[in-house]
């Protein structure tokens, strides 16, 4: 693939690859931007982080697919960092890391944490919630030492594919203004992608689903490590 020049190439590239890393490409299997926020971008692309520019600044278009289009979600998904899938290959994803095996059941196998099942519970009852609300609704202790466990549980959430990322949305006031940082907005993967999805997943095999996303890693990125490949499929 040739270097990202805009918004719109990175969206056709991605949507020819089915999935990217989120922020450059260190962990070497596969990335469209395929340098971070803390490198120099190519000379031959005004495509940089940071900036501002819904037209240049990769950190912009997180949001932007998930604003703008139906077909490509954001979260983190990969090594516990951010990436993309596109909803064609976002079946495959699901069979790798689910295995057809439903949140109640994943919690009482112990697969997932306690801290995890009070955000996911959360979410559940109120529908589309930014994390500081999924914090005062579920009586998240604000104290420093728990910051920590509920970042790794929310991390969790995304990587088995149970939670995903919406848009943002900043704090407001009793009297209705907006204020401080933009906070990320959270729903379930399956009011996301709708329950069509969920259902084509459940039909593909877990094995079937990791060979198809493995060789398409391959065709990306043929000297990808075995290892990480592993990883990068089933998280």
């Amino acid at each position: 693939m040739s270097i990202v020049q805009n918004y719109d190439d990175f969206v056709a590239r991605l949507l020819q690859a089915g999935f990217s890393m989120g922020g450059g490409n260190d962990d070497g299997i596969f990335a469209v931007v395929n340098w971070g926020w803390n490198a120099i971008p190519p000379a031959e692309t005004k495509v940089a982080w940071h900036t501002e520019n819904p037209e240049l600044d990769p950190w912009e278009w997180r949001v932007r697919v998930l604003v703008e289009r139906e077909d490509i979600a954001y979260a983190k998904l990969f090594f516990g960092k951010s990436g993309f899938i596109t909803k064609e290959w976002y079946t495959n994803f699901l069979a790798a890391r689910r295995d057809g095996v439903a949140f109640e059941d994943a919690y009482d196998d112990g697969t997932i944490s306690h801290t995890a099942k009070r955000i996911y519970d959360v979410v559940i009852e109120y529908g589309v919630l930014p994390v500081h609300d999924i914090k005062v609704l579920g009586g998240f202790p604000k104290e420093k030492e728990f910051k920590s466990q509920f970042d790794k549980a929310l991390t969790e959430l995304q990587m088995k594919m149970y939670l995903t990322m919406c848009s943002t949305e900043r704090k407001c006031s009793r009297k209705g203004l907006e204020h401080g940082w933009p906070s990320t907005v959270f729903c379930t993967v399956d009011s996301f992608f709708g329950e069509e999805v969920i259902q084509q997943a459940a039909k593909l095999g877990q094995t079937q689903a990791a060979d198809a996303i493995r060789k398409q890693i391959l065709r990306l990125n043929p000297n990808a490590n075995d290892k990480k490949i592993k990883k990068f499929i089933f998280g």
